[in-house]
This record gives C-alpha cells, structure tokens and sequence, in this order.
C-alpha cells in the first residue's frame, strides 16, 4: 500500500513539473516577439538593418526621371538649405507673420503624402525640393513641387534597398541656382539641375569611398558652398571632401587616420580663430577642416568626443566658441578654438549632461542676441521635453514648464517668433523672449506622428512635415484675421 501512494504521489509530482516547465515555455513563447515584421516607432528602440553595411551592389544614380507639368507662378522667398541661409535656423527675410491665428488655425494651402521619413523641403524660385523614398519600387525619389500650388512638377528615381528602421529618408537637400543636391539614406549622393530635374553626376560614399552607414541611415544633410559640395564621408581615406558642384570632380580630400566614422551630424561652416573652417561631429571626435586658402580639406584640430548618436549640427557663439550637444545621455561641449603662431588649439570649456545643462536630441539650438534655445532631451530629468533659453556660459534663463513639452520637435526662430512643432504635430507660437516663456498661439496642424523634420519658411508660407505628410500653411497677417 505504501509503495502504491509513494507511486502515485511521485506520478502527480512529475506531473506538476511537467506542467509548471510547459507552462514557462509557453509564457516564453508568448512573451517573445511575433514573427512578423512589425516595427513600433520608438526612438532608439530599433537597430542597424540587417545589411545596413551598405555598398554591396552598384546603383544607377542617375536613374529614371518622371516630367509631369511646367512651373506656372514662381512666389517669393526661399529656404535653400538646413539651418536656412546662415546655417542657424532663423528666417530674416520673411514678411510679417500673424501673432495669432484663426479659431481652426492656419489655412492649409496644400498637402502631399510621402514616404515615411523625415527628410524636411527647401524652397527656391518657386519649387519645393525633397527627398523621398519609394516603397513600392524600393527606390530614393528626389521630388519638385511647386510652391504656389503643391502640384507635383517632376522626379527622378533611382533604385535601392532601404528597410525600414525608424522611417527612411530623413535629410534635407542643398539648391542654388545651379545645383541641387541630395543625400540618400544609403549614402548616395546626386546632384542635379533644379529647373529640369537634368543629372549632373552622383556618388556612393560607401562603394567610392568607404563610408560607413550610420546607424539609423544617413542623417547627413549636403552642403553647397560657393559651388562646391562639402561631404563627411568619414571613410578610411577622407574623413571629409569637397567635388566641384558642376563637374563631380573631387577637389580635396580629409586625411582620416583616427578612423572617425559618419554621424548623423551635418557639415556647418563657422569662422573661428579668424579662420574660415568646416566643422563637424564625427563619431570619436569634433573636428575642424580648413574651408579657406592653401590649407583647405587640412585637418586643424580635433577634440575627442565619445558620444554615438550624434544628430545636431555645431552652432557658434562668437569668434572663437561652438557648442555641440547630442542625445543618448551624452550632453553638450562648449568648445573653443584658437590660433597660436599659425597652430590651432581647441579645448573644452565645459561639458554638461541633459541633466545638468543644455543638450537637444534631434535638433540643433538657436542662437539670437547670444542666448541658446533649445528643445530638451527626453533624460533632462525634470526639464525633459521643454522649450528652454540658456547663457551661453550653460547657465539656465527659463524654461516653457512642465506644461509645454513638445517631445523631439523641430523649431525655427521668424518674425521674432518662434515656431515649435510637437511630436504629434501640434504647432506652437512663442515670443522670442530673454526673460521667460510666453506662448502666443497652438493649433494642431497635423494629425500623423514622428513629425521630426526640420520645418522650412519661404515668404508667408511654412512647410511641415510629419512621418508620411508634408504640408504647406499660410503664416501671414491676412491669411489669419479673425472673421
């Protein structure tokens, strides 16, 4: 009888493990990921693609072109590049714009869907220009708008594989009269004619010169100076470069020894230590390239920097001072540099973390009448989110309060008004103001998410975009009287 109960009992014991393991390997199951490809949009959440490395096959760059209609009403005002025309994201040449709007907030004068990004517009004679990607034929689209309008005027396409990682497309094109350039997600480089969408040349920073893909693509927005396009390519045999704008000819190239690779940083033009110099944050380092005289593409300095996601660009503060800053964690640096003899020094000044000072994540702050504005990052504890005003020595003037955050938006400084747009595409108007933080006006203006992308003004109109739209909305005085 014993042995019968001891029998059964170690029967029901090997059954309650037996159920107790299933039961985990179930829960296991079920905790894991689905099999299928479904990507939450959460920054930083996601990582490099599998084949991110990118330059395993050759593009056709110059790929095919699509005319559909002839510009009809070239309106005033531009936007050429990032940051606008003095690379520090004020507009000075727009008309007065409205301090408050209609009760349905401003008009939209017109929309277009796109691929989901947030590569932001430039604005010239007339046209809109901006980077796209293609889906369906699994390709970059470089895209012409008219201003006054929105109808679409022309695009050229060009073949390559982009999977989805936080969106694909995220830069903002270069245009003059001339030129217009464009940074794929892959790190391809065209230029073309802006009125006829003609191909000048391209480059494959990664077949042609080694680069490495950064982590959520490129982010890397081209610059045109004087006809010449600066590129970081940060490849083993050009840490930066510069091609003739019309011919694609390369003019000089960056020795890179250190190593230091592509960020997702963009190439600003400071003039520091009397020196007209091309400024970057590469990964590993901060470093400063000759843009003038016998010495251009020559390396004059460089500070170390350990920050890994690195997106705003460097903003300068006077004649020998530049700030950086990066999300992450990471903070900012105040740098400055200066000349000894024909040798160069730079040194930090100072280096802050989100918590202790005045940091950005996506976007690059503004400097007016020498304060910095800025968005705060996400990990800048209680201040997180919010629109804030620092001296440039990091010492805090205000903040917009646990009230007003605006996540990881973009914000430009026009008509001594700023306009901040939040991630969920609620548009905020602000006084620029030394002394605290006063808002004018909100509306929402659009209803997608992620809307991340550089906001662009030519004239009355401001151009913004979210994750898959991009619209067009009248600032101006009249277009926002009250009935």
């Amino acid at each position: 009888m014993f042995f019968r109960v001891l029998q059964q009992c170690t029967k029901l014991i090997i059954l309650t493990v037996s159920l107790s393991v299933s039961g985990c390997l179930l829960y296991g199951w079920m905790a894991q990921p689905p099999a299928v490809n479904i990507t939450v949009s959460m920054p930083g959440g996601d990582g490099r693609p599998e084949g991110a490395s990118g330059g395993e096959k050759a593009t056709d760059l110059k790929g095919v072109f699509v005319h559909y209609a002839e510009l009809e009403n070239r309106l005033p005002g531009s936007w050429t590049r990032f940051r606008g025309e003095k690379f520090d994201n004020i507009c000075r040449d727009c008309p007065p714009l409205a301090s408050r709007w209609r009760e349905e907030g401003p008009p939209e004068l017109w929309a277009v869907d796109l691929g989901e990004g947030y590569a932001a517009p430039v604005v010239h004679d007339g046209r809109v220009y901006v980077l796209d990607y293609d889906e369906e034929r699994h390709g970059d689209l470089v895209r012409c708008f008219s201003l006054d309008t929105g109808q679409e005027l022309w695009q050229r396409f060009y073949e390559v594989s982009v999977k989805r990682n936080h969106g694909m497309s995220r830069t903002v094109p270069a245009v003059t009269d001339s030129l217009l350039v464009t940074i794929g997600p892959r790190c391809h480089v065209l230029c073309l004619d802006p009125q006829t969408g003609d191909y000048r040349w391209g480059i494959d920073l990664q077949q042609e010169f080694g680069a490495t893909e950064p982590l959520w693509y490129t982010g890397q927005c081209p610059l045109i100076d004087d006809g010449v396009v600066v590129l970081a390519a940060g490849g083993p045999e050009a840490l930066m470069l510069s091609v003739d704008g019309m011919s694609g000819e390369v003019l000089w190239k960056t020795p890179n020894p250190q190593n230091r690779e592509m960020s997702h940083s963009s190439v600003m033009p400071l003039h520091l230590a009397g020196t007209a110099t091309y400024v970057y944050s590469a990964l590993g380092a901060v470093v400063g390239v000759a843009a003038e005289g016998e010495k251009r593409g020559e390396l004059l300095w460089e500070v170390p920097w350990k920050a890994r996601v690195i997106a705003p660009s460097a903003v300068q503060v006077d004649e020998e001072r530049f700030l950086v800053t990066a999300g992450y964690g990471e903070g900012s640096l105040m740098i400055r540099v200066q000349q000894h003899g024909g040798k160069y020094e730079a040194e930090v000044l100072y280096a802050v973390t989100p918590k202790e000072g005045i940091a950005c994540e996506q976007q690059t702050p503004v400097l007016s009448e020498g304060l910095l504005y800025t968005v705060m990052p996400k990990d800048a504890a209680a201040l997180r989110e919010q629109f804030a005003c620092y001296n440039a020595d990091g010492t805090l003037v205000w903040s917009s309060g646990s009230e007003n955050r605006f996540g990881l938006g973009p914000f430009i400084l026009a008509d001594d008004k700023f306009f901040i747009l939040s991630d969920d595409g609620v548009l905020t108007m602000a006084a620029l103001s030394k002394e605290k933080f006063e808002r004018l006006d909100s509306r929402r203006v659009l209803n997608g998410n992620d809307a991340w992308g550089p906001i662009a003004i030519a004239g009355t109109r401001m151009l913004l975009r979210d994750s898959k739209k991009l619209i067009c909305l009248d600032m101006g005085v009249e277009a926002n009287k009250r009935g």
